[in-house]
């Protein structure tokens, strides 16, 4: 397995009209969780990648296993769990560009994840362990089993990737900054957005987050700078990578996911740390221009056109 991720994924409800939920009466259904956007992301691109978690056994969680399961992702460690219900997470789009979240997640069948759910054999056939700083955020358990599998990653010179997403309607930044820490000394891909590095590090310049990322023990630091691109570094060299101008974003949601899968897909192609930034970009850029978590991230054919590396043919 070149890729395996762990975490919560939803059902998400997306209001058919721009204004607050109280004035709306119909919803579109899908799919969303930072941890399986990425697995699905790599999927779509070409890449081996597996995902588990905890989903409620209801017609919601089994319609979860369907979709993620359909974009090639592994399923085949999630478990089932009878006494808890799948999470929810309806949007909101009426002012801004970017939509309001509200989740109905508390005491969810993810939430209830345990280190007796781990199947440590399968962890241990990925190349790369992706991990989000919203699992820990889900419960006391969550956070056990997040440290128990960089225990595993580390014992074993697996890469460990680790995107901050920091969630306050989660955990207070005070609980968030010291766990997620000690989840980046621990990993050697750090993907943090530029107002994640202040939260953690208290600055929101590119430089001095990769540097101090890069002090804690990562090896390689991409700062996400939005529709500007990122900036990405390592002991050896640091660059500039600007991103691609959408002109109507649709929908950010996933945008962030989305650099994550293209930057991991570029460090399983063993290309440059520019132009990991710049798959990063280009995925990140095209989650934006379609409605929903994950509906825009590409296929490889997808990519190449959009980076100009391939003809489109229309008819």
């Amino acid at each position: 397995m070149e890729v395996i991720t762990f975490g919560e994924s939803m059902v998400v409800f997306n209001p058919e009209t721009n204004s607050p939920l109280r004035y709306v009466d119909s919803f579109s259904k899908a799919v969303g969780g930072a941890d399986s956007n990425v697995a699905m992301a790599l999927a779509r691109l070409g890449h081996e990648a597996g995902w588990f978690s905890r989903l409620g056994d209801d017609e919601f969680g089994r319609y979860v296993e369907n979709i993620i399961r359909g974009d090639g992702v592994d399923v085949s460690r999630v478990k089932f769990d009878d006494k808890a219900s799948t999470g929810l997470m309806f949007k909101e789009k009426s002012y801004g560009e970017n939509p309001n979240v509200y989740y109905y997640r508390k005491g969810s069948a993810a939430s209830k994840i345990c280190i007796e759910d781990l199947d440590e054999e399968y962890i241990k056939s990925a190349k790369i362990i992706h991990i989000t700083g919203i699992t820990p955020a889900l419960s006391e358990t969550a956070r056990e089993v997040v440290f128990k599998v960089l225990d595993i990653a580390n014992k074993n010179g697996i890469t460990v990737s680790f995107d901050p997403n920091i969630r306050l309607k989660l955990w207070s930044i005070e609980n968030a900054k010291s766990v997620l820490l000690q989840i980046a000394a621990k990993s050697d891909i750090i993907l943090p957005g530029n107002e994640e590095g202040e939260m953690l590090l208290g600055t929101s310049d590119e430089k001095e987050i990769a540097r101090k990322f890069l002090e804690l023990g990562c090896k390689t630091v991409a700062v996400k700078l939005g529709a500007k691109g990122c900036y990405v570094a390592n002991s050896e060299e640091d660059v500039y990578v600007a991103g691609f101008k959408v002109e109507n974003p649709v929908d950010t949601v996933g945008a962030g996911d989305g650099f994550a899968a293209g930057f991991l897909s570029g460090i399983l192609k063993k290309l440059s740390i520019e132009e990991c930034g710049r798959l990063g970009n280009a995925v990140g850029a095209m989650a934006t221009m379609v409605k929903g978590d994950n509906e825009g991230f590409p296929y490889y054919d997808q990519l190449l056109q959009f980076l100009g590396k391939k003809k489109v043919v229309d008819r």
